[in-house]
């Protein structure tokens, strides 16, 4: 409870002195007032945790303020102290909605006792709404999103999910594909079949076919016992493609196959098999620009877009990175027991104007390490990254200038990508976290993009 603002509303000067010392020496902050109507305009200048109120008052009864409290979110908790203690008095002020009743001459050990437990009890309740807040939010299989782009995308999945054919996932890393694979898998006819994941740009080509296919024993080098693929094993169920663009071209012609008749040879076998597997597909990349350059298949990707759908960016969802906020850091509470309730409104600020280049998963990675680097409740500006703190991750043209004069994607791109490399002291690693892609990825987009324009 350490730094959390009390309402001290006491007429009695030398007694409001006193209980202000009492509460700082509990870690508090008090903010004194010596009537109803100051403790009014305390309370409209800014949130408190706690009131703590003389029954009576030059200008009116402490109870007054309930009304007040009740409309604030979150509602602070009110302890009231009379000189004219009464069962009856005590009675009435619970009932109007006071949380406890204290009389003159104060016990000070009882009135610290009281606050705290006040305190807890407020933090308890506070923690029960978020979990509360949390169980509300608009939740399709572990995709969130109460904006209107992610309530179309939800019902565009639910009908291509009951659907028999191939899906192709398009948006941008950090985007949740996979999860969407997952809701693709758990709404349709295969719900009680596996699924299975594989990243193509994660596995080296030259065994992604193994991988994919199965072997059989003495296929290549290292080959020592018979094998099934990720196709054998995910027979009845989904097989989800993450990166699919990443893909070798001789591998793109077996898989086609397999999406016209659902055969194919493992590695080393003259021998067909059969399966039953629906393909979900995912990549980041401009599939239409891959095949028009010749890197990706053109009729794997005529076979692929029958059902394609593309995930909104976070800078898209209005809203959705508030509540996601909110959700990232109660979960966080719950992982590590920090005291972080929320973010400052300077940081909220920032976070409002960023634009999430790596979408919902930087944003998580983003709270992750604020959280991380928090002594306190609060998030401030500077727990956040250098990038978030610059409000801007990529520059723009100056207002009203020509269209000539505006960066094509790729420019922002490049830019964007040093920028980070920049910020990491060109630690690849790093870098590739933050983006959200594999180091084989940014190595490539390195090779694309050279140097820094």
């Amino acid at each position: 409870m350490t730094g959390e603002p009390v309402l001290l509303v006491e007429d009695d000067a030398e007694l409001r002195k006193l209980l202000c010392e009492e509460l700082e020496g509990e870690g508090l902050v008090p903010l004194p007032a010596a009537d109803l109507a100051a403790a009014k305009a305390l309370l409209a200048e800014q949130p408190v945790a706690l009131v703590i109120s003389d029954l009576r008052l030059p200008d009116g009864e402490g109870t007054a303020l309930l009304p007040l409290l009740d409309r604030l979110t979150p509602r602070p908790a009110m302890l009231l102290i009379t000189a004219f203690g009464t069962v009856r008095q005590a009675v009435d002020a619970l009932r109007a909605g006071a949380d406890d009743f204290l009389t003159k001459p104060l016990d000070f050990d009882h009135l610290q006792l009281t606050v705290r437990r006040l305190l807890a009890a407020r933090a308890r309740d506070r923690e029960l709404d978020r979990y509360r807040e949390l169980l509300a939010m608009p939740n399709f299989h572990g995709l969130y999103g109460s904006s209107e782009a992610m309530q179309g995308f939800f019902e565009r999945l639910r009908r291509v999910a009951r659907a028999q054919g191939p899906v192709l996932l398009l948006g941008e890393s950090g985007t949740g594909k996979e999860l969407a694979a997952r809701a693709v898998h758990a709404e349709s006819g295969r719900h009680d079949g596996p699924f299975l994941a594989v990243n193509c740009g994660a596995i080296p080509g030259e065994l992604l076919e193994s991988e994919f296919f199965g072997h059989l024993s003495g296929a290549f080098t290292g080959a020592r016992s018979r094998r099934p693929g990720l196709l054998q094993e995910a027979d009845g169920g989904t097989l989800f493609l993450d990166e699919i663009g990443e893909m070798p071209s001789a591998l793109q012609a077996k898989l086609l196959r397999v999406l016209e008749d659902g055969s194919f040879r493992a590695v080393g076998s003259d021998q067909e098999q059969k399966v039953d597997v629906r393909i979900v597909a995912a990549t980041h990349r401009d599939i239409e620009a891959a095949v028009a350059e010749g890197s990706f298949r053109e009729d794997l990707y005529y076979r692929l877009e029958t059902f394609a759908l593309r995930l909104p960016p976070l800078r898209e969802r209005g809203e959705d990175w508030l509540a996601l906020t909110r959700f990232f850091l109660t979960r966080l509470r719950q992982e590590t027991g920090s005291a972080v309730t929320g973010l400052s409104p300077a940081a909220l600020d920032l976070l409002a104007t960023y634009p999430f280049p790596g979408n919902v998963r930087e944003l998580q990675n983003i709270l992750e390490r604020a959280v991380a680097f928090c002594d306190g409740r609060q998030l401030e500006p500077e727990h956040l990254p250098a990038r978030v703190q610059e409000r801007s991750a990529v520059p723009g043209p100056a207002p009203g200038a020509p269209w000539d004069d505006w960066p094509t994607l790729d420019t922002l791109q490049q830019r964007y990508l040093h920028r980070v490399l920049e910020h990491v002291a060109g630690n690849k690693q790093q870098a590739a976290r933050i983006l959200g892609v594999t180091r084989r990825t940014l190595y490539r987009w390195l090779e694309d993009h050279g140097p820094a324009g």
